[in-house]
């Protein structure tokens, strides 16, 4: 009957050494997409007036693309804004996908605010979204050359988390791109 008092505080002390290496793991933040590996899935087929369309074809013309779901009425969508302007004048082709926004809103703010976008699809009631797994903007996808998905980012693409792991994974994609 003795190693019955021993059973509780063995318990506890197995869950908080699992507690513990679980804190102590890599990539605890992420949330792994399904996609990664596969083809990009399918992208609306409406733009925003006196934009390009963005096309699966354009996800497929041998460069690395930067696809970004972002919205005018979200506040991290506005603070990424200056990073995708600055991938755009780097040379990195950047895509926009216009999520749950009305048409003026969208456009106005790209007007104001600049447009770093080479190619826009519009979702406005936000149905595509869910085919790739996006749940709310902003949202990030690298795309290599032949449209595939090598890289999802969930969130702003500022601060540590992005520096950490987005833009190391787009330098990769990038050096992989030049490779072939």
């Amino acid at each position: 009957m003795n190693w019955l008092i021993a059973v509780p505080p063995v318990l506890f002390a197995g869950v908080v050494a699992a507690f513990y290496m679980g804190m102590g793991r890599e990539g605890q933040g992420e949330l792994p997409s399904t996609f990664i590996g596969r083809d990009a899935p399918v992208l609306p087929e409406t733009a925003l007036p006196g934009t390009p369309l963005l096309t699966a074809a354009d996800l497929r013309k041998g460069e690395v693309t930067v696809v970004n779901f972002w919205a005018s009425w979200c506040p991290p969508c506005r603070a990424e804004h200056p990073v995708l302007k600055e991938m755009d004048a780097k040379g990195i082709r950047v895509a926009g996908v216009n999520i749950m926004d009305k048409e003026a809103d969208a456009a106005g703010y790209l007007q104001r605010d600049g447009n770093p976008f080479f190619a826009i699809a519009t979702d406005p009631n936000g149905r595509n979204r869910v085919e790739w797994g996006v749940s709310a903007p902003p949202e990030t996808f690298i795309i290599d050359g032949d449209g595939k998905v090598l890289f999802k980012f969930t969130g702003p693409l500022v601060g540590t988390d992005y520096e950490a792991r987005f833009v190391p994974a787009l330098a990769a994609a990038l050096q992989q791109g030049d490779e072939k």
